[in-house]
């Protein structure tokens, strides 16, 4: 395929040569529906024109008494001008006959009759003429000026089919001729109107495409205010916004290399701190005993911060390598691993039915279980820090919903605040505890779209619930 922009700009090129030929094509079949007609009509108006002489040959004989016969000049004349070699006058059943003085007998003879005026018939008697063969003789048959009279000529058909060939030929040229003026005139018109707006852009896309960060190139639309005119209004609405979204993540992705550079300096520069803090709460000093764990716990979360930034920017997920995956052990493992089995303040209960399985990454999977449990107890830990015996319970349920498998991750404590609410899914904003950056989630959420699933908070009196939906089995590309 041709992407060069320049191709798409030729006068005759694309949709113009598509457009002409409709043009003349829609032009001659409407030629061709009235052609039929009209040749017929050419047929009929020359046979009548043939019948008129036979008409006043028989005038000429209704004039001459019975007992004379009429000269033979005057006869020759009368079939010289009608080109037929017999006129037949038939008149209350009786037959008079007018032939040449060498009468010729016909081999093949077909009737046209001109008491049919129907025209149907008058298309088929054309047709039928045109498409005849040399050598038929033509009976034309008619009424007279009398009442009851009939009048046939008998005559070659040959010239009659002649003089059809030479109109057709004239209707042919004719119609070309005006099938080009006419294509011509509206291809100018629609041409302006519809045919050099779509070139520009079509122009405008493919050169935008190489480009996109290029202002120059985002297409100033006109002021129509037709379907062309929002048409090029929306392309240039979404080429403004393309190039401030390229341009923005472009000083994102500068950003986020400083910051990454910063942060891993910063990493060292807290560890070292955290070696010392260490060393410092070996002190015997009241004060330093006193604030030194408060010492340790900030720089603790300050170098967890800085790594989890770090493994955010590195994360790159993998596609997932789909494989048969039993739910249950899954997220009893993932439990184990968020120390959430045998907690002594917190209770963990598992109730995915042990027949569940679906098609997933096993790995990937059982990174957003741990991080959806460990998201739990830490909120849990909190509300039972004292270590009372509350009933404080982190529970997983499973089901099937239509071709999908739902995974519920239940806790019955205090539930997420509102800022935690509004910003679940967004990095470094969606955190319920203080210290925390929210990534977790956003890492769950993008590895359960990976497998064609969604993860959801469920809105509930008490308590947080996530639902975690995943196909049965992988939606092939």
């Amino acid at each position: 395929m041709n992407d060069d922009p320049s191709a798409l700009r030729g006068r005759f090129a694309g949709l113009s040569n598509k457009l002409i030929a409709t043009i003349i094509g829609v032009i001659l079949l409407v030629e061709i529906v009235i052609y039929f007609p009209s040749v017929a009509s050419f047929r009929n108006t020359w046979l009548e024109d043939r019948l008129r002489v036979g008409v006043v040959a028989a005038r000429v004989l209704d004039a001459v008494p019975d007992v004379m016969a009429l000269p033979r000049e005057l006869t020759d004349r009368l079939l010289t001008s009608a080109e037929a070699d017999a006129i037949v006058y038939r008149r209350a059943g009786q037959s008079q006959l007018i032939e040449r003085a060498e009468p010729v007998m016909p081999d093949v003879v077909t009737m046209a009759d001109l008491r049919q005026r129907d025209l149907p018939s008058q298309i088929m008697g054309a047709i039928d003429t045109l498409l005849a063969g040399p050598g038929r003789t033509l009976r034309i048959v008619g009424e007279g000026d009398n009442e009851e009279s009939l009048v046939e000529l008998l005559m070659p058909e040959q010239p009659l089919r002649r003089d059809m060939l030479d109109y057709s030929r004239n209707i042919m040229l004719v119609s070309l001729g005006i099938a080009s003026v006419t294509a011509f005139a509206l291809y100018m018109v629609v041409s302006r109107l519809f045919i050099d707006p779509m070139v520009r852009l079509s122009a405008n896309m493919l050169a935008f495409r190489k480009e996109p960060d290029n202002a120059a190139l985002i297409l100033t639309p006109s002021s129509r205010r037709d379907e062309i005119g929002i048409a090029e209004r929306e392309l240039a609405a979404m080429e403004s916004d393309l190039f401030s979204m390229l341009r923005q993540r472009q000083h994102l992705a500068d950003l986020g290399l400083a910051v990454a550079k910063i942060n891993h300096d910063l990493r060292n520069t807290l560890t070292s701190a955290q070696l010392l803090s260490d060393q410092v709460a070996t002190l015997d000093d009241p004060n330093v005993q006193r604030l030194a764990p408060r010492l340790v716990t900030t720089l603790d979360k300050a170098i967890g911060f800085a790594q989890a930034v770090l493994d955010y920017g590195r994360d790159a997920v993998a596609p997932p390598k789909f494989a048969p995956v039993a739910l249950r052990p899954l997220v009893e493992e993932a439990a184990f691993e968020a120390r959430l089995s045998g907690h002594p303040t917190v209770a963990f209960v598992n109730q995915v039915p042990a027949e569940l399985v679906v098609t997933a990454d096993a790995g990937q999977l059982s990174r957003v279980f741990l991080n959806l449990l460990k998201n739990a107890r830490e909120a849990l830990e909190k509300l039972n820090g004292g270590g009372d015996p509350l009933e404080v319970v982190v529970s997983a349920s499973a089901g099937l919903a239509g071709a999908m498998a739902q995974v519920s991750i239940m806790d019955n404590g205090p539930g997420l605040p509102p800022r935690a609410r509004d910003n679940l899914f967004v990095a470094f904003e969606g955190s319920a505890r203080s210290g925390g950056t929210g990534l977790g989630l956003v890492i769950a959420r993008e590895i359960v779209q990976s497998h064609g699933g969604q993860l959801s908070f469920v809105d509930q009196p008490k308590g947080t619930r996530f639902d975690l939906t995943l196909p049965m089995a992988p939606i092939e590309a």
